[in-house]
């Protein structure tokens, strides 16, 4: 630890004192029919999770109506649509449980919380009910809600994230496979993985 690092609760207490009430009020442990409306309206989600090897952070995205289902008071569902397999997030649920997502709606800088627990499912009954594009999902991400709240939007005003003029050109940055080709341990032909790229996008995101 460095001489400046805060190491325990005083010290941290002692900068930022108490949590302003209306900060606690919005924490509740069911998901509010207010809560269930962003959360349904929302089309792309964070997915935390803890395991083993430590912790974990992944985006999901779907059509909002296509996404994240809120079954009840206490649950909401997450389809898995298709990836790269890797399966970060499902090897640590099967593991470790504990779950956390945070939801983001384009233009709406209120985000919504969930922190809670979670179980993956295969019920062929509720994977049919979330084909899209005439694929089903393999699994559905089914999390029951410990603590639910909405986030103030001061990060994301600061953050100007839905601001047409705080877009970032593709090209000033890395593109997919110049980084991979950086990284490969052998010969690795980047500029046509980002030539193909497009269409095998297409062919694989459902």
């Amino acid at each position: 630890m460095g001489a400046h690092d805060i190491e325990n609760m005083e010290a941290l207490e002692a900068i930022y004192g108490e949590p302003p009430a209306p900060s606690l009020d919005k924490e509740i442990d069911y998901i509010h029919p207010h809560y269930a409306a962003y959360i349904e309206a929302a089309p792309f989600a964070v997915l935390a999770t803890v395991g083993p090897e430590g912790t974990d952070c992944t985006p999901r995205g779907d059509p909002a109506g296509d996404f994240v289902r809120v079954a009840d008071e206490k649950t909401v569902l997450l389809p898995d649509r298709r990836g790269n397999n890797r399966a970060d997030s499902l090897r640590n649920i099967v593991r470790d449980p504990r779950v956390s997502l945070l939801f983001l709606i384009p233009g709406i800088d209120v985000t919504m919380r969930i922190n809670g627990r979670a179980v993956i499912s295969i019920d062929p009954e509720l994977l049919a009910s979330f084909e899209l594009h005439g694929k089903q999902p393999r699994t559905i991400v089914v999390v029951t809600a410990d603590r639910v709240y909405f986030q103030c939007p001061k990060a994301l005003v600061r953050s100007k994230l839905w601001s047409e003029a705080a877009r970032v050109p593709r090209e000033t940055l890395p593109s997919t496979g110049t980084m991979l080709k950086a990284l490969a341990q052998e010969d690795f032909d980047g500029e046509a993985y980002d030539a193909n790229y497009p269409a095998h996008m297409a062919r694989t995101i459902y």
